[in-house]
This record gives structure tokens, C-alpha cells and sequence, in this order.
């Protein structure tokens, strides 16, 4: 039996280059009172090239991990164990010395680089201090290799970009520029912390190719810390998975994503929503992750799995099996001879069947969007302001929704989805364009009628925890919006138990506070709220973004539950089009502003006539290794324009890998020529509408 994460050695790839034997952190909290544990005898093995994957939920020890490598963590930690560099060990090693290590022959990339960058210097200013601490370079010269590791990692006039300070970089050239830093001495090793986390797919699919690039121009090897096993079924050679602060499951990535051996493991590919199609109902995992204070006896994934056995409670199995896929669990030989699905392991809520609807054509509408605009001045001066220009967020949107329908609204962040979104609910005469909510023009409403109409559209917002009043008990917080409609006193206490069963939580927990839940329980009260006073239209923007997978699913499946049972219409607004897939009846994608694409999602999805959408989809992983290797991807040039020029033409075409193709001629019509949203000759507007001038075939 082996603890090591170790596997043969594949072709090319040289010796260990870093061991870490049973490392352990503690943090000791507030006036040392008690230790909590973070990480538990992790063991991890890196050679020369390769890419290591860790992944699994939050608070599952992964950044911790990372950051102890390089003892970046605060003086409330206490690392114990071995970590050893080339047989050197870092574990009690002097700060002069790490510091020495760090970024020569280690370098790390983090999460957020707006807070990892000193805002107060410029980012030459930032890559050059990295390269004469570790070499010898006068200024001239480091500025030089400065601008070349710029121009490396795609950033366009690099010269100039050092001149830059990191605000006055979009997110995903700072990413870039965070990079080019990491990777400025030529390391050993990149310690990449979810580096693509808080950013767009499009962008996401750009920095991980500056990732490859900057691994295949150096030689360096990587650890990739990312809780998207797509991205990770992507870009690693070995995954370890981690649970309660230590690696539940290690295998090289094809073997751990065709036939895991843990049944936590299986759960997280079981829960992700694929953009394929494929995959199956997800599969959520019960209950939530277990307290790092006060672990339980035993297994500590126990109490959420669906095969626990006795001896299970009482001690914790080691890594165990064969040295190229090691797992801990007193099952795993069973499951590696059996190869289960995740729906055959898991229990798998039983989804009330879709009532048979008319056709589209004859049900009635619930929101009908068209030629929504809405701009912003732009002002200028701290006491005295004025008005320098405009900022056009929503310049030209479409929407369509029916009674019993969900219209997944799409596009990249400064797209116009959240404006749109304030734009409804305002109930109020739109700037331009026309808002009809279940018939009626909201540029015509008096206030009595709003008032009626606002109950039959109610929102779901992305963090519960910053929309629940936390003073409020979670039975008072349901009970708001129809003590706001005067409903009378009997029907509120008789309601509030029903909301809460509804959405799967026990009425008895009516008396708890908004803290008192986890984050999917907090998703499901604020649906409760939503539904209280029995809206026809909910709108969800980015509900499940801020859970972990296992949590998201879910809640996924609740949705499509209220929404079989209550007959709902739903506007979700996302930037996971693989959720969208799983989930929407339609989809409507919003570039600069403006809808560029819509129709049905089977539509939409296998067939993208716009050029944007199609970019968007490739840029999506799927948690299939086999598959992310044969995709072709279509990467975008550099960030969205400003939304503070109104561009005449297409606002795409500064991007658009088909404009690039096209001769001289086919160029100008799209310079001087906004191309309107049009289906195909042959079918109706509703069917698969698109904004191009030359549009791939429907």
C-alpha cells in the first residue's frame, strides 16, 4: 500500500521535482483558543513538465495547500511536515532564503490579481523589481525583458502596457500581466491559484492559453488549483481531488474522470452540467461539507455518502490501490470493478413529468423585450460634475418569453444583462424600445397598477447572503413580500411552512437566521421569498454562480421541479452556458449591449450562426478529457470595446474571426452597416435569429 501520490513516470518527463509528505496546517483562531485544522497529511508529487490538478469545494484545503509550498500563509498558520524542492527542504526554511526561491524558482499566480498587484506602481514597474531581484539586469535592460514577457503573454502594446497601473487593465490582462511576472526568471514550478475563477469564458479560454504557452516556453511544471473540472479534464496530466483538508483520490486524468473510485469524486462529475448535452440528470450531493472544527470519527464524507457502511464511522480509510490511481475509501475495488454511473450511486430527486404545453405559437406571452436602450451619463469632476459623454449599456435588446418558459439570457461581463435585468423590474417608460410584461406596456402603468404587476414578477439574485436581511428570521424574511401585498395574517403563517417544504427545507427551521444555513440552503429560502406571493415570471440572475458544484445541482433541479409544478416562466440570467444548456427552453445572447443571437437552445447550441456565439461555446470546457483534447477552440482578440463609443456597424467586428477573412468589400458593409437580428428566409423570427451580416447557415 502506498500514501504517495506517485505514478509512472510518463515519457519525457524527468525525476520529482517536488515531494510533499504528510503536510499539516493548523490555524489557531482568535486569542488562541482553538486550532482549526486546514489540511491533513497531504501528499503530492510534481515532476518536471507535467500539470497537477487539484480540485474539490470550497474550504477542501486546495489554496492552502498551495500557498504552504511557497509559506506564503499568515503567522496564524502552523505548517508541519515536508516540503522538498529538488531534496531541499522549504518546511522551517528561513524567510531570506524562501524569499530567494520564490519567483526564481517557484512563482505563483493568484486568484485575484487587482489585489496581488500593488496598485500604486505601474506594472513595469512590478515585473522589473521581480526580474533584478533574482537577476542581474540594470533598468534598461529589465525593462526590455519586461515588454518581451508582455508581448508573450498576448497584452498588445507591450511598451506602452508597462507604462500601465494594474486599474486601468480589464481582468483578463491582468491575469496576463500576472502571468508574465510569475514566469519572469524562468521557475521550476507555477503554483496557479483558480486562476481563471472571476473571469469571462472567453477570457477564461485566452489565459489558459498564455498558461500553456508560458509552461511550454519555460519547461516549468504546474499545479493548477481550480474547482472547474473542466478546466482541469483540460489542461492536467494528474488530478488529486481533496475532501476535509486531504486528497480523497489521485489518478492521472483520463483514468480519474472515466472511472473514479471515490465516491466523492464521482459525485462532483456527476453534478457538473455538460454543454454537450450529455451526462445524465445531475446528480447533487447530499448535505454540505463537513466542519473543519470538530471533524467526525471516521471517514469525514461519511455522512453525505450514499455507501457508507459502519466501519466507515469509526476509522479513516488511508490512500490505498495501485501506485496510478489511488483512493481513500473502503469501496473503491468495488468501484473500479463496477464502474457505476453517478445517477446509479447517488439518489437522484424524482422530476415530476412536463404537463404536455401548446405549441409556442399559441401560448400566451409573458415578457415581450424590443429595441430596449438605456445609457448612462458619463461625468467628470469631484464637487462640480459635468457631463463629458455616455455610456450605452443596452443598445438594442430582444427578448420573447411564453407562459411556462425559461429564456436563458446570456454574454461577457459590461454585456448589458444586469441593465436589463434593473430595466424590468423598474415597471417605468424605458428610455427607448418597449417592455410589455403579460401584456401590458410598462411605459403606460399607473402606479396602483405597477404595484399589481410587480407581484407577478419577482428576482432571485446571485448572492442570498447579501439579500437576506440577516436581523430577520427566515420565516419573517418569506412572510415580507406578502405582508407587502397586505395579505391577511392566516394566510401567512399558513404559507410560510408550504414555501419551505416547497423548496426542500424543514418548516421547523422557520425561526433560524439567514447565517444559520449553508449557501444552497440560503439560495433555497430566497427562492421561497420569490415565490410567496406565486409569480408567473422569476427572474434569476446568477443564482447558482457563488455555490460549489455539488450544492449548485441542487438547486438546479429544484428550479426545474417549481417550474413543472407551478407552470413558471424563468429569465435566468448566466454566464455558464453549460447551466443554460441543462436548464433553458431558449437563449438569448447579448454582446455590447445589443441581442446578437437567439432561439432555441438545441438550436443555439449545435448549430451558432453568430461568430460570437460560437466563440463562446468553444471557449467552454466539458469534464471530459477526451473530448477537450479534440475541440477546436475560437479565440477572441483581446476585451470587449468601451461601451462609452457608439460604434456604427457591427460592434463585433473588431473580434470577429469571420470579419477577419473577408475581402475589402464584405468588410466596409460591416464598418457602415449594423446588421439587424434575422432568422433564415425560410423560418420565423422566434425560430433562430441572428445579428451577422454573413451568419453560418441554420
Amino acid at each position: 500500500m502506498s500514501t504517495a501520490l506517485d505514478t509512472e513516470p510518463d515519457a519525457g518527463l524527468a525525476a520529482d521535482l517536488l515531494t510533499v509528505r504528510d503536510l499539516r496546517v493548523d490555524f489557531t483562531a482568535a486569542r488562541g483558543r482553538s486550532v482549526v485544522p486546514a489540511v491533513r497529511g497531504v501528499d503530492l508529487t510534481l515532476r518536471r513538465g507535467e500539470t497537477l490538478g487539484i480540485v474539490g469545494e470550497s474550504g477542501s484545503g486546495k489554496s492552502v495547500t498551495a500557498l504552504a509550498v511557497l509559506g506564503l500563509l499568515p503567522g496564524t498558520a502552523r505548517v508541519q511536515g515536508s516540503v522538498r524542492l529538488e531534496g531541499r527542504e522549504l518546511v522551517g526554511l528561513p524567510g531570506r532564503e524562501l524569499a530567494r526561491i520564490r519567483g526564481s524558482r517557484v512563482a505563483m499566480v493568484f486568484q485575484d490579481p487587482l489585489s496581488a498587484f500593488t496598485p500604486v506602481y505601474r506594472i513595469g514597474e512590478q515585473i522589473v523589481e521581480a526580474l533584478r531581484i533574482h537577476q542581474h539586469l540594470d533598468r534598461p535592460a529589465a525593462r526590455r525583458r519586461a515588454a518581451e514577457l508582455l508581448d508573450l503573454v498576448g497584452i498588445p502594446g507591450p511598451e506602452r502596457a508597462l507604462d500601465s497601473f494594474p486599474h486601468e487593465f480589464s481582468g483578463g490582462m491582468r491575469q496576463r500581466a500576472m502571468i508574465a511576472m510569475a514566469i519572469a526568471n524562468d521557475p521550476d514550478i507555477l503554483l496557479a491559484d483558480e486562476p481563471t475563477t472571476a473571469l469571462d469564458v472567453t477570457i477564461q479560454a485566452q489565459v489558459l492559453e498564455v498558461l500553456r504557452t508560458a509552461q511550454r516556453e519555460t519547461g516549468a511544471a504546474l499545479v493548477l488549483v481550480s474547482h472547474d473540472l473542466g478546466v482541469i479534464a483540460g489542461m492536467a496530466d494528474r488530478v488529486a481531488v481533496m475532501y476535509a483538508g486531504r486528497v480523497v483520490e489521485t489518478a492521472a486524468v483520463d483514468e480519474l474522470f472515466s472511472a473514479p473510485r471515490h465516491p466523492y469524486t464521482l459525485g462532483l462529475i456527476g453534478a457538473v452540467p455538460r454543454l454537450d448535452g450529455r451526462g445524465g440528470p445531475l446528480v447533487p450531493i447530499p448535505g454540505a461539507p463537513a466542519p473543519m472544527a470538530g471533524l467526525p470519527a471516521g471517514c469525514p464524507f461519511a455522512e453525505r455518502c450514499p455507501l457508507a457502511e459502519d466501519r466507515c464511522r469509526t476509522t479513516e480509510p488511508a490512500l490505498s490501490g495501485p501506485d496510478t490511481h489511488l483512493a481513500a475509501c473502503v469501496r473503491s475495488a468495488e468501484l473500479a470493478e463496477r464502474r457505476p454511473a453517478p445517477a446509479e450511486v447517488y439518489p437522484v430527486p424524482p422530476m415530476p413529468g412536463t404537463p404536455p404545453r401548446a405549441p409556442r405559437a399559441e401560448r400566451a406571452p409573458v415578457l415581450k423585450v424590443s429595441g430596449l436602450t438605456k445609457t448612462f451619463p458619463v461625468l467628470k469632476g469631484a464637487v462640480l460634475k459635468r457631463k463629458v459623454g455616455e455610456l450605452y449599456a443596452v443598445d438594442g435588446v430582444e427578448l420573447d418569453i411564453r407562459q411556462g418558459e425559461t429564456l436563458g439570457l446570456v454574454g461577457e461581463s459590461g454585456s448589458g444583462k444586469s441593465t436589463t435585468l434593473f430595466e424590468l423590474l423598474n415597471l417605468a417608460r424605458p428610455e427607448a424600445g418597449r417592455i410589455e410584461i403579460l401584456g401590458q406596456d410598462t411605459a403606460g402603468l399607473s402606479r396602483a397598477a405597477a404595484q399589481r404587476l410587480r407581484s407577478e414578477l419577482q428576482i432571485v439574485f446571485q448572492d442570498p447572503m447579501a439579500s437576506l436581511d440577516p436581523r430577520m428570521p427566515v420565516g419573517d424574511v418569506i412572510a415580507e413580500p406578502l405582508r407587502a401585498q397586505q395579505a391577511p395574517r392566516e394566510l401567512i403563517t399558513r404559507r410560510i411552512p408550504e414555501l419551505l417544504r416547497q423548496v426542500g427545507l424543514d418548516p421547523a427551521h422557520a425561526t433560524r437566521y439567514p447565517h444559520q444555513f449553508s449557501g444552497g440552503q440560503r439560495q433555497r429560502i430566497s427562492i421561497a421569498r420569490a415565490l410567496a406571493v406565486q409569480p408567473q415570471l422569476l427572474v434569476l440572475d446568477e443564482p447558482v454562480s457563488a455555490l460549489d458544484v455539488s450544492i449548485q445541482a441542487g438547486v438546479l433541479n429544484l428550479l426545474q421541479r417549481l417550474k413543472a409544478e407551478l407552470g413558471l416562466a424563468y429569465l435566468f440570467v448566466s454566464h455558464d452556458l453549460s447551466v443554460i444548456r441543462h436548464l433553458a427552453d431558449r437563449v438569448s445572447v447579448m454582446y455590447l449591449g445589443r441581442t446578437v443571437e437567439q432561439g432555441e437552445v438545441s438550436a443555439v447550441f449545435d448549430h451558432p450562426r453568430h461568430p460570437y456565439t460560437r466563440a463562446l461555446l468553444s471557449a467552454v470546457p466539458l469534464p471530459d478529457p477526451a473530448a477537450e483534447r479534440t475541440r477546436t477552440r475560437v479565440l477572441l482578440a483581446g476585451d470587449p470595446p468601451s461601451p462609452t463609443e457608439r460604434r456604427t456597424g457591427c460592434a463585433f467586428r473588431t473580434r470577429c474571426p469571420v470579419h477577419a477573412l473577408l475581402d475589402p468589400g464584405r468588410r466596409t458593409r460591416c464598418a457602415e452597416q449594423a446588421p439587424p437580428l434575422a432568422a433564415p428566409a425560410d423560418a420565423p423570427l422566434a425560430y433562430h435569429a441572428a445579428a451577422c451580416h454573413y451568419p453560418e447557415p441554420a
